[in-house]
């Protein structure tokens, strides 16, 4: 019974992988954010010049940067896609991808404060939001350099000891990927709902994320089916933990929230160095 629903998911997972990947997604998505950022500062235009009313989004294309965070948005939402098809390959490798949205998450926050600058940038506009951009800047920057190092130090080891095996639990990761894009699908539904009746968008990235905790959770879990093997099982769980202090990062207020993530992004880089000298032994994925 499981084995004919574990070849069809692994049917569709390939097909939306080939689609998203695919050099035309490529292009319409950089089309569709050029577009977006040309359109909305041209709204901004209009709004501030006072020719156009937008009724609940009226304040918000006031601010001649808004078109900055909604395009920085939308690419957020495509690295959430990229993210979710990264954790067959690889649950390291998916980690790794999380921490890479957050660094930025973080440097659109850091656009965000420029938006609070006023016109005539006058030293009492200038020096909190440059603060704020300073720190959310740096911090982007240390989790993209901690993860280089991650990067390169990975050792990418087998979970299960026969080809089988290691291709039924890809195949379990797969159809889990599956269940995280119908609840992308919902998460965002409901944020355009929410934006569309009130004029706010969420931002749902803190949901998303709590959804991940579940997710790793669950091929931990899985991964028992295949090995009890103490530093592989600890290493997983450990992943665990690192996508609960992205999630906290996401919660708290400011400067906490760089401070947690460059904290955790330094967690998993010293349990990469822990994971390779003990078992150094064993053979690399090829």
């Amino acid at each position: 019974m499981l084995k004919p629903i574990l070849t069809y998911t692994n049917s569709l997972y390939e097909k939306l992988k080939l689609l998203w990947e695919s050099k035309g997604s490529l292009r319409l998505t950089s089309t569709i954010l050029v577009f977006v950022f040309i359109v909305c500062s041209l709204l901004s235009l209009l709004v501030i010049k006072n020719y156009m009313y937008l009724g609940v989004f009226n304040n918000a294309f006031k601010n001649p940067f808004f078109s900055i965070e909604i395009v920085f948005t939308i690419l957020l939402i495509t690295e959430l896609f990229g993210l979710i098809f990264m954790l067959p390959k690889s649950v390291a490798k998916s980690v790794g991808k999380q921490f890479e949205l957050l660094s930025l998450i973080f440097l659109r926050d850091g656009f965000k404060e420029f938006s609070h600058i006023t016109s005539d940038f006058s030293l009492q506009s200038l020096k909190e939001p440059l603060i704020n951009m300073a720190f959310y800047g740096f911090g982007a920057i240390a989790i993209f350099s901690i993860l280089g190092f991650t990067y390169r130090l990975q050792k990418h080891i087998k979970l299960t000891e026969t080809e089988d095996s290691q291709e039924q639990f890809i195949r379990f990761k797969k159809l889990l990927a599956l269940f995280l894009l119908i609840a992308f699908a919902v998460v965002g539904f409901l944020d355009i709902k929410a934006l569309i009746t009130t004029g706010t968008y969420l931002h749902s990235f803190k949901t998303f994320y709590t959804v991940l905790i579940f997710s790793d959770i669950i091929i931990v879990l899985i991964a028992l089916r295949y090995t009890l093997n103490y530093y592989k099982i600890f290493r997983y769980s450990a992943f665990v933990l690192a996508t609960i202090l992205i999630r906290i990062s996401l919660s708290v207020q400011p400067f906490y929230d760089v401070i947690i993530g460059v904290v955790a992004a330094l967690f998993i880089l010293v349990l990469t160095l822990a994971y390779n000298y003990f078992l150094k032994e064993l053979p690399q994925k090829k």
